[in-house]
């Protein structure tokens, strides 16, 4: 009786499980990606010489965004609330906190009443500090740092 032969060893690489494996985090990476914006999507007012806010990204800033349509959202968890709201909610975001700064991200055709309206209220809710963020106009210079802009 003759001993049945093993098969040829291949030295191919198999690509298509980790072509699965990439589809997949590609896919993940496309889901999640949206949801990684902080607050509402605004378009921002784009000045020729903005300072930087780093402490704006940090995962605990405080943001409120006002939308085109006067719509107001405060981050972090992206709530819709109205003017009333906010100094009540930033209250309570800001109790035992060192840094009391707020960071403002308005739509550049909401309505300055409105970015008022919510810079009062914010001042009534005990905020020290306020930031506008903006964008850079397109072909200008690298925005300053805020101690060099002092």
């Amino acid at each position: 009786m003759k001993k049945p032969k093993a098969p040829e060893v291949t030295a191919d690489i198999n690509v298509t499980p980790m072509v699965d494996v990439m589809l997949v985090l590609l896919i993940i990476f496309m889901v999640i990606t949206p949801m990684l914006t902080k607050g509402a999507a605004v378009e921002l007012v784009k000045t020729a010489h903005p300072i930087a806010m780093k402490d704006a990204d940090k995962e605990d800033a405080i943001l409120v965004a006002i939308t085109r349509n006067g719509e107001l959202f405060l981050s972090p968890g992206n709530k819709r609330l109205t003017v009333e709201e906010l100094s009540g909610k930033v209250r309570d975001l800001l109790t035992n906190r060192l840094d009391k700064t707020i960071y403002i991200k308005s739509d550049m055709r909401a309505k300055y009443e409105r970015v008022t309206d919510v810079v009062d209220n914010l001042r009534a809710a005990g905020v020290d500090q306020l930031g506008l963020l903006t964008e850079q106009v397109a072909g200008e210079r690298k925005p300053t740092t805020p101690a060099a802009a002092q």
